[in-house]
């Protein structure tokens, strides 16, 4: 039978169908035209997010200090293009604009960083005024636009005049002064702190990998006891912005954890995910939730554990209101017996799908497994996204516009996810989409574009992108669009 006869033969076929089963049909038309619900919670939390270095610009402006990403951006050859964090956005100058994108946006919440070295341009000591009025309009601009500030007090950028930087103990300390003495000016009006941000990054990326300030490529021991000075920091942050906070101020981390997906949802590769995200993150994010580093991580570094002081365990297990995550890839993993540890991690393939940058595997599935995992694990009081996005190579069309659906793709995929998580119950509270606009993306300079606003570094227009309006729709109707 021959193409034509045969869709001959297929049309009588089913028109006989049809005709007989009126009732299937009629049936699976009203099936069909009764929406999935789509929703999330009614008080879920949209926002975005951004960080100090990326784009605020003005390095050199009202006391602030040099940082460890001003002289790393400023040694040849570490920074895409020999780009530099001098200008950015130049935020610091627009922060009004950038608000008002925001609020166009309708968020309700903006994840913000504090330059530390604008704060205290040493790393301690004496406060900068200046520095200080800054972050206060800042947030006062904020809030008379209705939008709810989430600082960071740690995305990055550290004095440089503190000595020895992370390798140092002391820095732990200083960073637990100028925290505290931040949320003492700041929590008559802001009621979420995130003490640092991404642990695995500027402590391994910075001391072991060497592609993030400082550019170091420590041996094992010197990097464990940079990780653990890093934990420690978070930890110490915490006490200090209890003690100084005012009643009801809420504090966490937000953190870049591992997050392993299993390759099937059958118990046994369930049950292998959990085990690797606590392991793999053993001297990270489980050391925090758990007040402890694991056996199995004290067993593998062996001689090159970290040195760990009485008291250090205590502070970094602190107990916090809420868990934020960094979430965008995954790492797939199945039960394996074979394995001493019971599990096995899927290597991402050639073919494997992936965006702009060459880390960005897609797995929208990373949304609902890091927060079941991290809820399942260790039942944090509530859980934030405080960062999910896309570098895409946006470029302006002849219209002037950036039609970006690949990041719509991406992100309609992974909000999918994490609005499964919030539907069987996990809780789930929050979502800061990275990032507002179009910055300063570290070692990759200007090259690599997260915003769903198109930023001219020429000129600091900002364009919205079609991710923009994407993400405005979905926030007006609370649900996935």
């Amino acid at each position: 039978m021959d193409r034509r006869n045969f869709m001959k033969h297929g049309m009588a076929v089913g028109g006989a169908a049809l005709a007989t089963g009126g009732g299937t049909l009629a049936a699976a038309q009203t099936a069909a035209q009764t929406p999935l619900d789509q929703s999330f919670p009614k008080d879920f939390l949209w926002g975005c997010a951004t960080a100090s270095y990326q784009i605020e610009g003005a390095v050199k402006e009202d006391g602030r200090g040099q940082t460890n990403w001003d002289v790393f951006s400023h040694t040849p050859g570490k920074v895409a293009n020999g780009d530099t964090g001098d200008i950015a956005c130049d935020s610091y100058h627009r922060y009004r604009e950038d608000i008002g994108l925001l609020r166009n946006l309708g968020v309700k919440a903006y994840r913000l960083s504090l330059a530390w070295s604008r704060i205290f341009p040493e790393g301690r000591g004496k406060p900068n005024p200046k520095g200080i009025d800054y972050y206060n309009r800042v947030i006062d601009a904020l809030l008379d636009a209705g939008i709810q500030p989430n600082v960071t007090m740690f995305h990055w950028d550290l004095p440089q005049a503190l000595p020895g930087g992370w390798q140092n103990r002391d820095t732990a300390k200083a960073f637990a002064d100028y925290a505290g003495f931040m949320a003492g000016k700041l929590s008559d009006r802001v009621h979420r702190f995130m003490t640092v941000n991404e642990l695995r990054c500027f402590t391994d990326l910075g001391h072991m990998v060497g592609t993030h300030a400082p550019g170091l490529k420590l041996p094992p021991a010197q990097v464990n006891q940079v990780r653990h000075h890093g934990v420690l920091a978070h930890g110490l942050g915490v006490q200090a912005i209890r003690a100084h906070a005012k009643a009801g101020t809420e504090v966490g981390i937000a953190d870049n954890a591992n997050i392993y997906v299993p390759a099937i949802e059958t118990p046994e590769h369930i049950a292998a995910t959990k085990k690797a995200m606590r392991e793999d993150n053993a001297m990270f994010l489980t050391a925090v939730m758990e007040g402890r580093y694991i056996d199995s991580y004290l067993a593998s570094a062996g001689a090159d554990a970290p040195k760990v002081q009485a008291g250090d365990m205590a502070a970094i297990g602190s107990p916090l209101d809420f868990v934020a995550l960094n979430i965008y890839t995954p790492t797939f993993v199945k039960a394996d017996a074979n394995d001493p540890r019971g599990y096995a991690t899927l290597p991402h393939l050639p073919q494997s799908p992936r965006m702009a940058s060459p880390w960005l595997y897609v797995g929208p599935e990373a949304a609902y497994w890091g927060v079941r995992a991290v809820s399942e694990l260790w039942k944090p009081k509530a859980i934030y996204i405080s960062e999910n996005g896309t570098s895409a190579d946006d470029t302006l069309n002849a219209s002037g516009l950036v039609d970006d659906s690949d990041r719509i793709m991406y992100l309609r995929n992974y909000l999918g996810q994490f609005r499964r998580a919030a539907a069987e119950g996990y809780p789930l509270k929050g979502y800061f989409l990275w990032s507002l606009m179009d910055n300063f993306e570290w070692a990759d300079g200007y090259t690599k574009r997260f915003g769903i606003h198109y930023v001219d570094f020429a000129t600091q227009k900002r364009t919205p992108k079609l991710s923009a309006l994407w993400y405005k729709e979905l926030i007006r109707r609370n649900a996935l669009v």
